[in-house]
């Protein structure tokens, strides 16, 4: 069974109409401050405030006293990159459960996307088209907020905590695989008519797509039994 990759960003049925008022706060950490520029600006206008550093030791400086909604954070800086970054937020107890969408131009590679996955919302490619980006954060937020709500309706009746604690990691997890899988697709050629991919990227994203599988079964069946899943969602 293989995947079909949307030709935008996952899932998302709508986006924005104009300005909202958002006011979510979200850090970009980026070393080209023409990026950095173009973000601030994009996110302004969609109503969320915006916060500016460049590079991964600012970031992490400015965290210690500011606890933003979502980071957005490259892979590719100077001179600590983005997935030592990342490897820092999610060491630090006050830091580790910021929720971090990377973006980059290189190519995510199978070991980085199977090493870093558990520790990302999502992945989006440079060039940064605004409507892929801003539909990423959409329903990195909406995922959030309905996993919080779930997980309410499910301890209030009674369901174990370990159980409500796997259902939402389940649910992270298929949004963040799938798309995962779309950019590894993309990356090795698969997209491309006549272009072999190599085998060791087809052995991790069949590995992929079989993760993938289990754990929609593991949330089905979870949702079938506890009914953790609110009517809304």
């Amino acid at each position: 069974m293989g995947y079909a990759c949307p030709s935008g960003h996952l899932r998302t049925p709508s986006l924005w109409q104009g300005r909202e008022i958002v006011e979510d706060t979200i850090l970009i950490v980026d070393d080209s401050p023409y990026i950095v520029d173009g973000l601030v600006a994009l996110l302004k206008r969609k109503g969320f405030n915006p916060l500016a550093t460049h590079g991964g030791d600012e970031a992490l400086a400015l965290l210690a006293t500011v606890k933003p909604d979502l980071i957005l954070l490259d892979i590719m800086m100077e001179p600590m990159d983005g997935w030592e970054t990342l490897d820092r937020l999610k060491a630090n107890p006050e830091t580790k459960d910021l929720p971090v969408l990377m973006f980059s131009a290189k190519k995510i590679t199978p070991e980085e996307a199977q090493q870093h996955c558990l520790n990302i919302e999502d992945f989006v490619s440079k060039p940064v088209n605004p409507t892929q980006l801003l539909e990423a954060i959409k329903q990195i937020f909406a995922r959030r907020r309905d996993v919080k709500a779930e997980s309410q309706v499910a301890k209030d009746a009674g369901v174990d905590s370990a159980l409500i604690e796997e259902y939402a990691a389940l649910r992270k997890s298929i949004d963040v695989d799938t798309n995962l899988l779309c950019v590894l697709k993309k990356a090795c050629g698969m997209n491309n008519v006549g272009r072999a991919a190599p085998a060791e990227d087809l052995a991790a994203i069949e590995k992929l797509e079989s993760k993938i599988r289990t754990d929609e079964q593991r949330l089905k069946e979870i949702n079938e039994k506890h009914h953790v899943r609110t009517e809304e969602s």
